[in-house]
């Protein structure tokens, strides 16, 4: 008996979910757009037929990632404070979706949502009808909240590249865009260094949200027309 013979090696079974968090792998490490099934199959090693056994194209493929990252989301919190709830799932949602920044477009891009982020929407408007507010009010709410409640949102300014104010010039055509400029980018003990600090703006803006939402929840706010 030869030493190959004696010492077989044996093949992991593919199945979806290993098919899945390997296309979440690859995508961390070199993007979105260079995935493809024949690298997924080549990092896999495995031909690319074997790879439709599990998903039926590229689209079903995206949808089952997206769905993968969506499960890593923490689980909603028991407890009162239904605010206090949906934050602290929103923020665990933006700490996933940092971790696969590809994610936010994939989700985006959508056609319509998958399970997993239906399952996720549904138990974010399940907490908010147990924290108190009406259908009516919590269907405005999902609403306003958007994108958010899955971590990410999109700025009206792009604030990743060089920072500073604008010059002469353009401050002179658009002086108040200029001094928000300038007011965003003096802070040079920012941890993030000059420009804005964008869990900052999510954490400002999420909390104004949820705020008002309590606000209106404690008026017994209605979208009913008066007469």
């Amino acid at each position: 008996m030869t030493r190959q013979e004696a010492t077989p090696t044996h093949r992991t079974p593919l199945n979806k979910d290993r098919v899945l968090r390997a296309a979440v792998a690859l995508a961390d490490a070199t993007g979105i757009d260079a995935l493809s099934m024949r690298r997924l199959a080549q990092e896999l090693d495995v031909v690319p037929m074997a790879l439709y056994k599990h998903v039926a194209n590229k689209e079903e493929l995206l949808d089952g990632m997206v769905d993968t990252v969506v499960g890593e989301i923490d689980p909603l919190t028991a407890g009162p404070d239904w605010q206090s709830a949906v934050r602290g799932r929103i923020l665990s949602a933006r700490r996933v979706l940092l971790r696969h920044p590809w994610a936010a477009r994939v989700i985006e891009s959508r056609t319509g949502p998958t399970p997993a982020v239906l399952a996720y929407l549904d138990s974010m408007a399940g907490s908010f009808r147990d924290g108190g507010l009406s259908a009516d009010l919590t269907h405005h709410v999902m609403h306003a909240m958007g994108s958010r409640l899955l971590g990410f949102s999109q700025e009206l300014f792009d604030t990743s590249g060089p920072s500073g104010p604008p010059g002469p010039e353009l401050a002179a055509r658009y002086p108040h865009i200029a001094e928000l400029a300038a007011t965003a980018a003096h802070d040079g003990s920012s941890p993030v260094g000059g420009g804005c600090d964008d869990q900052f703006e999510f954490e400002f803006a999420l909390d104004l949200l949820l705020d008002g939402f309590e606000s209106l929840r404690c008026q017994g706010w209605t979208s009913a027309r008066k007469a």
